[in-house]
């Protein structure tokens, strides 16, 4: 009987392999590579004008901001840098350690300074908006203003930290090759069902954000790493947030299921002054689909 799951999981594994070797033929990286803090990161430039940096949310990676529309509506006015965050999209992320939030926001923070940011507004969606205060607290310097969509704020008894193992290198890496990716294929239509409830999926996401590179296995693994690492992440960041000095512009669907907004949003911005709040009725998680031209009016605008 042992003989025949070890076996099974090989075929399964191998099969999951060929697969992502041909979503990454089909869909070969459109932007450019950087090397930083042993990792590389692939990003995009578009537009002119001061520094504008976008931070994708899981199971995403940057193009969700090409999706929504974002990407065109800002680079009218700023030179827009969308990041594939560590292990999404083409960017590398080391199974060797965990790589918390605080890490990402430090490894972007080498990216903008190769690159010349500074003063940037960071405009960070659901685990994006976790990286986005991180940088911030820890980098106040490169940030000019925070515009924060759905993100998580403060830690809770969340299901999805039951997932704690899989940031361990050897059950991981299995996880991701086996389970992990058959229930991800199998659960896949009721997630995105999920997070763009209660609007319909629009068609621009599955044009762009494309479905065989979110279910590689190292995109699941980042993900799932991203969860099982966010409660211990916000807990450390949650004792810093008075600190943060530039203006913040919260965003979030009031009828989000991933993120309660009243959990998160509401109450973050019920602690920092200098902050303004949108919620977003009729809308979920992926807000952003909705309101890009609001967001687009939030980085213009001077608070």
């Amino acid at each position: 009987m042992l003989l025949g799951f070890a076996a099974a999981a090989l075929a399964t594994a191998a099969c999951v392999a060929a697969l992502a070797r041909r979503a990454e033929r089909k869909n070969p990286p459109t932007g450019l590579m950087m090397s930083v803090g042993g990792e590389t990161i692939h990003y995009v430039v578009k537009g002119r004008g001061p520094p504008c940096v976008l931070i994708h949310g899981s199971l995403v990676y940057h193009p969700d901001f090409i999706a929504c529309g974002l990407v065109d509506l800002l680079a009218l006015t700023h030179t827009v840098y969308a990041f594939d965050r560590p292990g999404y999209g083409y960017s590398s992320r080391a199974s060797r350690r965990p790589c918390s939030p605080l890490e990402q926001a430090h490894l972007l923070r080498q990216c903008m300074a190769r690159l010349g940011i500074s003063g940037a507004t960071v405009i960070g969606h659901s685990m994006g908006a976790v990286v986005g205060l991180a940088l911030a607290l820890q980098h106040p310097d490169c940030v000019r203003k925070l515009v924060l969509v759905g993100g998580y704020y403060y830690p809770s008894d969340h299901a999805l930290t039951l997932l704690r193992p899989i940031t361990w290198p050897v059950v991981g890496r299995i996880w991701s090759y086996t389970v992990g990716a058959l229930s991800a294929r199998l659960s896949f239509p009721r997630i995105v069902k999920s997070i763009f409830h209660p609007r319909q999926t629009p068609a621009a996401f599955g044009l762009w954000v494309k479905k065989e590179l979110m279910l590689r296995p190292k995109q699941l693994r980042s993900s799932a790493e991203d969860a099982g690492l966010m409660n211990q992440s916000v807990r450390t960041m949650s004792q810093r947030y008075h600190e943060i000095q530039v203006p913040v512009v919260f965003i979030a669907g009031k009828d989000d299921r991933i993120v309660d907004p009243e959990d998160h949003s509401i109450r973050l911005h019920g602690e920092i002054e200098h902050s303004e709040l949108v919620i977003v009725p009729g809308q979920g998680h992926m807000v952003h689909y909705a309101v890009a031209d609001a967001i687009s009016r939030a980085v213009n605008e001077v608070m």
